[in-house]
């Protein structure tokens, strides 16, 4: 069993030192924001943010497979955010990030810094931008908004992600960025299906959830239990995941620059299975679980930390 990066994962090789270190400044500055902006999370709204997080984080294990043998999944800084609010959103898209290069070796570490730009900060803030112009409209407006931003969000991170390359002189302009493109709005598609769905599903049980402005989301003890389980059985369902190349792989093979990718210095979870217990559909949701796991940890970590400033 073969789990790719996600769409747009980027592996440590493919950018330069100066790009990279551009995109950690970028990164660690929108995150201070969102720290202080987050400081008024209370016992309620911490649990939601940690089911969210283990969500997406397996949602993101299941590849689906789409033209030309190219495979993709939900990235869902646009979901975390408009149900969340932003800047909770992000920090919830960071943590699944960081578990994912840190744990899982799924990106590169010198890059994390735009990975978590590129799919967490960007994704959270179109997301939740372009819901907010649905305030005080019907609900089908709503979900209309929240799927042209879910697909927005994955040609967003296409965009920088493809500047990236060319400004670490990877890869041509004129040849890296049609074929993100190209290769992403697909990818997208499949986002906005799944980011509809989910809200959809929300509206029906919860819309309490969906009218909050900028502050996190509260969920009670039935429903973080409602998302706990859907979690876990996107996870049962990880091992049926397409091996088909992701979008950044399959753009890096065809332009040539594939084998600039460096692996990761050590290996803990190695394409998201248990070493010890092989390659297996079992080994892979357990690494799954593990991860979803490390993933709810840091978003309580970082709650309490808030609290304790408060205090």
């Amino acid at each position: 069993m073969h789990f790719s990066p996600t769409p747009l994962h980027i592996p440590d090789g493919f950018l330069s030192i100066i790009v990279s270190l551009i995109s950690w400044a970028i990164t660690i500055a929108v995150l201070s924001a969102a720290v202080k902006r987050t400081e008024k999370l209370d016992e309620k709204q911490v649990p939601l943010m940690g089911v969210m997080a283990a969500f997406i984080f397996a949602a993101q294990m299941i590849n689906f497979p789409v033209a030309g043998g190219t495979s993709g999944h939900l990235l869902g800084g646009a979901f975390a955010a408009i149900v969340l609010g932003p800047w909770a959103g992000m920090l919830v898209m960071t943590a699944v990030i960081g578990v994912q290069g840190l744990l899982l070796q799924d990106g590169g570490l010198l890059v994390m810094g735009a990975n978590i730009l590129n799919m967490g900060l960007l994704t959270a803030a179109i997301g939740f931008g372009l819901y907010k112009l649905a305030d005080g409209r019907n609900r089908n407006l709503k979900l209309g908004l929240a799927g042209i931003a879910a697909w927005l969000s994955v040609m967003a991170g296409a965009l920088t992600t493809s500047l990236q390359l060319w400004l670490s002189g990877t890869a041509r302009l004129d040849i890296v960025l049609p074929a993100m493109l190209g290769v992403h709005a697909l990818i997208g598609i499949g986002e906005t299906l799944i980011t509809v769905s989910a809200l959809a599903f929300i509206f029906r049980t919860r819309p309490d959830l969906l009218e909050q402005s900028e502050g996190p989301a509260r969920g009670g003890r039935g429903w973080i239990f409602v998302g706990a389980a859907i979690s876990l059985f996107v996870l049962i369902l990880s091992p049926l995941a397409s091996s088909n190349p992701d979008g950044l792989e399959r753009v890096a093979g065809d332009l040539g620059f594939l084998g600039q990718g460096v692996d990761a210095p050590y290996s803990i979870l190695p394409d998201y299975t248990l070493p010890f217990l092989g390659e297996g559909a079992f080994s892979t949701i357990a690494a799954g679980i593990l991860g979803a796991l490390a993933v709810i940890a840091i978003v309580f970590f970082v709650a309490q930390t808030r609290k304790t400033k408060k205090a």
